[in-house]
């Protein structure tokens, strides 16, 4: 037969809710950071960052044409802006939107933890008042 502190719900109950759950809160939250990473492609976004939009590169002549070259070049330097803006757009979007994941990951937690003592104290209010 088990002790009485191998058998006691409220031991397991604590257990559970301040060591089992916020590990797996934590593995969750984990999991929708690097989510919100990838949906974003930060990483890839910023090491790209000055790579042309859409892999649009005109080619350079080969004969020596002056106004070619520069008509090429100036293509090329705007693909190249156009890339780099419309990847700072999505490269800002995705920090906002990494921030807001660490925010609400950040309260989930919090109030996993606090739930029992605003459980508590609601019991309290509601008795004593």
């Amino acid at each position: 037969m088990k002790s009485f502190e191998e058998n006691n719900i409220f031991i397991e109950w604590l257990i559970w809710h301040f060591y089992q759950m916020p590990a797996f809160i934590w593995q969750v939250w984990n999991n929708y950071f690097f989510f919100a990473l990838n949906l974003f492609s930060l990483p890839l976004l910023l090491k790209t960052f000055f790579a042309p939009w859409r892999k649009y590169n005109w080619q350079y002549p080969k004969a020596f044409d002056i106004a070619e070259f520069f008509n090429t070049l100036v293509s090329n330097v705007f693909s190249r802006f156009l890339g780099a803006l419309v990847r700072s757009v999505l490269i800002i979007i995705g920090i906002i939107f990494q921030i807001f994941v660490v925010i609400a990951g950040f309260a989930v937690f919090a109030s996993w933890l606090l739930l029992p003592f605003l459980i508590a104290s609601a019991f309290l209010f509601a008795f004593l008042f």
